[in-house]
């Protein structure tokens, strides 16, 4: 008796050894991965039942339990206290609920330990699929808030694959999609590369978080030089308006809160340094940075650099303009393709209608337009090396 005694002891401390082992490990993944031992020991537990009813027998109404301090687990079977069974599987009468303990009523829910001899293997899979599983969810929520704060950031990781045109770049803890639309026409995307790309969106997906991210968005453009710029960074500069046709050419307009902080030079950098690495990592995008002006006509003339303009013409009620350029200033006004008319039409929200000094002598303003003779402020042309 004494032997089988202190045999049946040294069982309990092992236990008791064990569960401690098992709860520092849970408090660690806690700790970890932002899960709470209770949240697990409660997923265990759910998982333990359904691994009961499959190997077991479904038809059983039965409850298991872990012990919090030595992980013994115990499984009851839950009968329904009534006066006559009809189903004696899930139902004990009242008298023989009563032979058990005399205080049991109708309709009282009675638990018998049921716990099978050879279910310890079958918990202890069942135990390590459950935190495996879990521990997989609470990394894929943390992923997800951690870029789902990111939407609207810059994310610089490395080309893993290319698969029908679509670019799956690896951010170090998960994976993004650069598709075919949001890239650059005529990039191309080899294994190993290390790019930079605009957070889209991000979605909760059954396998995980899914960010989709761009390398054509405006705003692509607008972080890279927030990112380049110390005085945008500390709010000297302001960044007013972004206008980008991708891989082609791009303008951006700045303002200086300060009146010896000179936006544009800010933006370029000592030799161009700054708008260089921007040119470079869009790959020889052109780049246009005009400064910002409250006077519309102003704005309009420097948004049309590199063209000299002579005069404009405002209808603010209609945001409509008509700007004259000199003859020669005509082609390089409206751009190729008109491209630089477009971008200058994006970065001020305003239609611009462009004339030669020729042109305009033989035509008439429209009724309410006012001309305004202006120069254009300080501006500057970025251009990558062919």
């Amino acid at each position: 008796m004494i032997k089988r005694s202190r045999g049946k002891a040294r069982k309990k401390v092992q236990e008791i050894d064990k569960g401690q082992e098992f709860m520092e490990a849970f408090e660690a993944l806690g700790r970890e991965r932002g899960i709470t031992p209770e949240i697990l020991f409660e997923a265990i537990e759910a998982a333990l039942t359904s691994a009961y009813h499959r190997n077991f027998g479904s038809a059983q109404n039965v409850r298991v339990e872990m012990d919090r301090e030595t992980f013994a687990y115990h499984v009851y079977a839950l009968k329904t206290v009534v006066e006559e069974p009809t189903n004696e599987v899930t139902e004990i009468s009242l008298a023989e609920a009563r032979k058990i303990n005399p205080k049991y009523e109708v309709d009282d829910i009675l638990e018998q330990e049921v716990t099978p001899a050879n279910f310890g293997r079958i918990a202890a899979q069942t135990a390590k699929q459950v935190v495996v599983q879990r521990i997989r969810e609470a990394e894929r929520g943390n992923i997800y808030d951690e870029f789902s704060n990111r939407a609207s950031d810059i994310v610089t990781g490395v080309v893993q694959r290319v698969e029908n045109r679509n670019v799956y770049i690896d951010l170090g803890k998960t994976e993004a999609l650069l598709p075919a639309a949001e890239q650059i026409e005529g990039d191309e995307y080899y294994h190993g590369d290390r790019i930079k790309a605009y957070v889209l969106e991000v979605r909760k997906t059954s396998k995980g978080p899914q960010i989709t991210v761009s390398r054509t968005h405006p705003g692509l453009l607008k972080r890279l030089f927030e990112l380049e710029v110390p005085e945008i960074q500390d709010g000297i500069v302001e960044i007013k308006s972004v206008a980008r046709e991708p891989g082609m050419r791009s303008k951006i307009a700045v303002f200086s809160r300060e009146e010896d902080v000179d936006p544009v030079g800010a933006c370029v950098g000592h030799k161009g340094l700054r708008v260089q690495a921007i040119v470079n990592e869009l790959r020889n995008e052109k780049i246009d940075i005009v400064k910002w002006n409250s006077d519309p006509a102003r704005y309009i003339a420097n948004a049309l650099s590199p063209a000299k303009v002579v005069s404009v013409a405002v209808k603010e009620d209609e945001k409509v303009s008509r700007v004259v350029v000199p003859d020669y200033q005509l082609s390089l006004a409206i751009g190729k393709e008109g491209q630089n008319a477009r971008l200058a039409a994006k970065l001020t929200g305003w239609k611009i209608d462009i004339k030669s000094e020729t042109q305009a002598m033989d035509e008439e303003l429209e009724e309410g337009m006012d001309v305004v003779e202006v120069t254009a402020e300080e501006s500057f042309s970025a251009e990558g090396e062919a």
